[in-house]
């Protein structure tokens, strides 16, 4: 069966329809695992931000800590939204929602990888590479490198998540809501 070329992305994919998340940028990948090692960036919402009793919810709290994200489920875990940047104006899977993911044992992740991106101030590296997402990876991959990580190995541990995200195939759950300004 033929596919309409129109429909496919960069990557050879299908582009998914309105109703579905598209891929996120590598670096996205990346720092939802950085959220990870840092052990201390994912909250339970309080039941107040719950917008129904079967919503599951989450807070993801910023590199800086500064400001958090909700990340809301519903119970089938087939369709997520969150207030992150990304989500919101560009329609991709943002870290936060790939946290969860990731947390949630929905994609599978090397821990190891997770524990060595911990720390990163990625809103800092990111102002400083202007928002250059190649430039930010290749950051990553030479502090990787010193931690004895082969730049091929990462690449591959990082592809192996975007492969399951694709598959995941992630309705989004509406309403929007804004980003969060930092405090």
């Amino acid at each position: 069966m033929a596919t309409n070329s129109k429909l496919m992305n960069r990557h050879g994919t299908v582009a998914p329809g309105k109703n579905f998340w598209k891929q996120p940028p590598l670096i996205k990948i990346f720092e939802a695992l950085g959220t990870l090692g840092d052990k201390d960036r994912i909250k339970p919402c309080a039941p107040s931000e719950k917008r129904s009793k079967s919503e599951l919810c989450w807070r993801v709290y910023s590199s800086e800590r500064n400001k958090f994200y909700l990340v809301r489920a519903n119970k089938d875990f087939n369709a997520l939204t969150a207030n992150d940047n990304g989500s919101y104006w560009q329609g991709y899977l943002g870290y936060p929602m790939i946290a969860v993911l990731l947390q949630e044992g929905l994609v599978k992740f090397n821990h190891r990888l997770a524990d060595d991106l911990r720390g990163i101030p990625w809103k800092k590296i990111n102002t400083r590479f202007k928002n250059n997402y190649e430039k930010t990876i290749e950051y990553c991959l030479n502090l990787l490198e010193r931690k004895g990580w082969q730049k091929k190995e990462v690449l591959k541990e990082i592809n192996k998540i975007r492969g399951q995200l694709n598959n995941l195939k992630i309705k989004k759950l509406g309403p929007r809501i804004p980003p969060p300004r930092a405090k």
